[in-house]
């Protein structure tokens, strides 16, 4: 029926790392061997997964995947490895393996004095700007750990790539803007709107956003993403 599917802008092939470390990690966690198991002795155990083979069950899998989150944003585990924890189905899933579609996202803050905020700051921001204008004058700037760029924002956890299955697990938002209705509106403020469609965007129960994306027509593929507002209904 000419239906074809197309990346999205930014999004990437994941090219597959050790699965080997994670599996030792998440036995030094707590994690109870598939051998060890006894069914009847725990029957509300998470199965934990790794690629797809039951390696063990977990008592806590809550605070292993944030831990295992928050690891993987601060470098130490893998970008491209996707934590997905199924509450419904009692089950925590990591996946390491190879040819998974994955796009980056920005990090909402959940916990602290900045909790529901973006973790990038507008520091972060003019600090790439100046860098990029640095770059087009032609001053060279040697590389170090403090250079602002791509790495550096997905190093430190500011940028996270998700992939279609831990996508299901998340909450994002649409633009900053969003995130800021909804502190509003958690807080109790009144808030008019200037047109009904903007109140029907807006969810007033949506508590916990966990990401944000860059920018909305990152979801769409190319050929999508120019066509002029692909968001409204055609003209007859």
């Amino acid at each position: 029926c000419g239906l074809v599917k197309n990346l999205s802008l930014m999004s990437g092939v994941s090219v597959g790392t050790p699965s080997n470390p994670i599996v030792c990690f998440l036995e030094e966690w707590g994690m109870e061997p598939l051998e060890d198991y006894v069914p009847h002795a725990s029957p509300n155990a998470t199965r934990v997964f790794v690629n797809g083979v039951w390696v063990g069950v977990h008592q806590d899998p809550g605070s292993i995947a944030n831990t295992m989150k928050t690891l993987r944003r601060a470098g130490d585990i893998p970008a491209e490895v996707s934590i997905t924890r199924d509450i419904r189905s009692q089950e925590l899933r990591v996946l390491t393996d190879a040819g998974r579609v994955y796009r980056p996202l920005f990090v909402v803050e959940h916990e602290g004095p900045n909790k529901g905020q973006l973790k990038i700051t507008k520091d972060i921001i003019n600090a790439v700007i100046a860098q990029q204008e640095e770059e087009a004058a032609g001053e060279e700037t040697a590389a170090n750990e403090d250079t602002i760029d791509w790495a550096y924002l997905v190093k430190n956890g500011i940028i996270e790539y998700i992939d279609g299955e831990e996508e299901e697990t998340v909450m994002i938002a649409m633009s900053n803007e969003d995130l800021e209705l909804s502190r509003q509106l958690q807080s109790g403020v009144e808030i008019e709107f200037a047109d009904n469609a903007r109140r029907a965007l807006t969810n007033p129960n949506a508590h916990t956003w966990t990401h944000c994306e860059i920018h909305p027509s990152m979801i769409l593929g190319i050929c999508a993403s120019i066509i002029p507002f692909p968001d409204h209904n055609q003209s007859p």
